[in-house]
């Protein structure tokens, strides 16, 4: 093996691609999308945002279906399908006319982002790695960050030179011409069919104190460690999903369209640091701990938004804010696949991200409604912080009950 690199760090490579189309139009775009619309139809926020809710809705469904898919036929087929849903959607975008249009489109983009989202892309690494999953996982989600620093930019510039219809056209071509390739001829099932092994290793008996036990996925769904992370993560994610796609809005007033695009960029660019240094600790620290840390930074920036409505502070607030996003996305998967083992990770994880997608996809529609109520973010603000620190306790509190220990 030596001078040969892994075939599972291909893999690894490929997730990180596809993750910078999945988040970069799938989730920062969103707050791209949800300004372009309204500034050129003159819809309200609030109504685009139920619209977006949906969305979200639909993913977390889908995503109990496409965890589990994965595992029994590979990553392939469900990927390939999720390029083709995710750049509908985005197509769909551009030719909105009427409000509905705007579900249907958002829709076919959440389904689509269901199939290559944090619950697939796992997945379909779970097989491969055993020792380094922290770091394997972690490593393919800094795509997300590096969708998040390169969309909104782009996206807003393509649409201010070529119009919303034609932008729109132009980043679903470009989803299809990189993922599509890489699900088709980078992607595998596991390392067995390779002949490998987990982490490129011969397998050898383990001399460590921790038993192995193998869950069934409903004995994992009735433990506190399980419940736990879906109630932490919904909050978390929910707040999250709420103030991304709120930010370029919120942004505007203070900053201006360009101020905008670049303090969600570098709060991107905040987000892959976050995530670097997760990737270089991940197998190395109380993933709980390091959560709940997590959350109790964000709830304080996102406070400090709210309590100073300066521009000094939005972007200060914002760069703090994003250390923490990446890794409120990536800490779940890593912390169920560490309680839980390889073997049904796909199952249970499934299920988890269901669960903190439905929750989760209140947040835009929470942001919206308070937005158009009180006539600006600090409320919506206040009420995230809150909820980020009820979830970084929560998220605490499930320690006791270590899964496999």
């Amino acid at each position: 093996m030596a001078g040969r690199i892994f075939y599972g760090w291909w893999m690894v490579a490929a997730c990180l691609l596809i993750a910078v189309f999945s988040w970069g139009l799938g989730v920062f775009g969103i707050g791209v999308y949800l300004h372009a619309i309204a500034e050129l139809h003159g819809w309200s926020v609030g109504s685009i945002s139920s619209a977006i809710t949906v969305s979200v809705l639909l993913s977390s469904v889908a995503s109990a279906i496409t965890g589990p898919a994965v595992g029994k036929y590979g990553p392939r087929p469900i990927i390939a399908l999720g390029a083709l849903l995710i750049a509908s959607g985005v197509f769909f975008i551009g030719q909105v006319r009427e409000p509905w249009h705007v579900f249907a489109a958002f829709s076919l983009s959440g389904l689509g982002f269901s199939c290559i989202s944090v619950t697939t892309l796992s997945a379909t690494l779970s097989p491969w790695f055993e020792r380094h999953q922290g770091r394997a996982i972690s490593t393919a989600m800094l795509g997300a960050s590096i969708g998040g620093m390169t969309s909104t930019p782009l996206l807003i510039f393509a649409i201010s030179r070529l119009g919303l219809e034609q932008a729109m056209m132009w980043s679903a071509a470009a989803a299809l011409i990189v993922i599509l390739p890489l699900a088709i001829f980078v992607l595998r099932k596991s390392p067995a069919d390779m002949g490998l092994h987990p982490d490129g290793e011969p397998s050898a008996p383990k001399s460590d104190d921790k038993p192995v036990r193998v869950w069934s996925r409903s004995e994992a769904l009735r433990t506190t460690a399980f419940v736990s992370v879906v109630i932490a993560f919904a909050l978390g994610l929910g707040v999250q999903m709420g103030f991304l796609t709120h930010h370029v809005t919120l942004a505007v007033p203070a900053l201006g369209a360009a101020g905008a695009a670049f303090i969600v960029s570098i709060t991107a660019v905040a987000a892959f640091l976050g995530r670097v240094a997760l990737a270089r600790w991940a197998d190395h620290v109380d993933l709980r701990i390091t959560t709940a840390a997590v959350l109790f930074v964000a709830a304080l920036s996102l406070g400090a938004i709210a309590a100073v409505p300066a521009a000094w502070m939005l972007i200060t607030a914002s760069l703090a804010y994003g250390l923490t996003t990446g890794n409120v996305t990536t800490l779940s998967p890593i912390i169920v696949r560490q309680e839980f083992g390889a073997g049904v990770f796909a199952s249970i994880y499934g299920v988890c991200w269901m669960c903190i997608g439905f929750a989760s996809a209140l947040g835009p529609a929470m942001f919206g409604w308070l937005h158009d109520y009180f006539g600006g973010y600090r409320e919506a603000l206040m009420l995230a912080a809150v909820l980020d620190l009820i979830a970084a306790v929560v998220v605490y509190l499930g320690r006791p009950e270590r899964a496999v220990s």
